[in-house]
């Protein structure tokens, strides 16, 4: 039995910023993080043992003269106010491919603001997602988030639509989502006026979305497949789906203590056995489950 780690598994370059910023802020002194700095239970528990204390927006509010660290999943403009209110110094470690995407939305909406044009402003994305939550505070909450075909029933068709997308979403279904909208709107096309449109704007991060055909070519390449993830990360579940399009032999854990008896005998009955993650799966926690794979023979 052969166990390999993929080597463009694990985190991306907006998370390893924002992770190496506050392993280099820690050494300053205290230092807060508004919400999990990544989706993974084990790095979080990794930092909390640095010191980085995690605090949610309610706890920011009676916060007052400390640092507190920004993730790269970004921040509506409120929780600018409320640090500058409090007296509380950012450290703003907002991934810049989000941040050029808060930008675009943003001035999107301050050009239609106060027309009245009934333009809605759409998000594909997944609701409550803290990346999601600083996108639609760049609309004043007034975006419409949509997570699939599914939620189009939420449009109104004979208004314009400018749409946008989360940076770790499906290109494909981006693309599903943009020509159903397209054949949707073409239905009492000659009753629409000239002046109602359809604007679409691919912001999936590339350094994301490419990972796919590498992920999907590494599952082929093995015989089982262990796929580590953190149960709150979307990233993970969609690229947890990829792999076991292409191999059904793909199990997803969190960390060793969800590799049961069953996996490790599925492991030890093939040749090979490849060991992957998310975009917020730390290497070290792959060379973990890699490991106890290896010593459990």
């Amino acid at each position: 039995m052969i166990v390999t780690i993929d080597d463009n598994s694990g985190f991306c370059f907006g998370v390893t910023t924002a992770i190496e910023t506050a392993e280099r802020e820690l050494q300053k002194g205290q230092l807060f993080c508004l919400g999990d700095i990544v989706h993974n239970g084990q790095e979080v528990e990794r930092l909390d043992k640095l010191g980085l204390e995690t605090i949610d927006y309610d706890d920011l509010r009676t916060l007052h003269n400390v640092r507190v660290l920004l993730r790269a999943h970004g921040e509506p403009p409120s929780t600018y106010r409320i640090a500058q209110q409090n007296g509380i110094e950012i450290i703003d470690a907002s991934c810049p491919v989000v941040l050029k995407l808060q930008k675009r939305i943003r001035e999107t909406y301050q050009a239609l603001h106060g027309k009245s044009t009934g333009a809605q402003i759409v998000i594909f994305g997944k609701k409550g997602h803290a990346e999601v939550i600083g996108l639609e505070g760049q609309t004043n909450n007034t975006a419409i988030v949509i997570e699939g075909i599914h939620d189009l029933d939420k449009l109104d068709f004979t208004r314009s639509i400018y749409l946008f997308s989360q940076t770790t979403k499906s290109v494909e279904e981006f693309q599903q989502i943009v020509d159903k909208i397209k054949a949707m709107r073409r239905i009492g096309d000659e009753a629409r006026g000239e002046d109602i449109v359809f604007e679409y704007h691919d912001t999936i991060c590339r350094n994301v979305a490419n990972r796919v055909k590498k992920l999907q070519d590494f599952a082929k390449s093995n015989n089982v497949v262990i796929f580590v993830g953190g149960k709150k990360s979307s990233n993970a579940k969609v690229l947890f789906q990829n792999c076991l399009e292409v191999n059904p032999c793909t199990v997803f854990v969190s960390s060793t203590a969800d590799i049961t008896p069953e996996i490790l005998q599925q492991c030890h009955a093939v040749e090979k056995v490849g060991v992957c993650g998310a975009t917020s799966t730390p290497k070290w926690l792959m060379e973990e489950v890699r490991k106890y794979i290896v010593e459990s023979v």
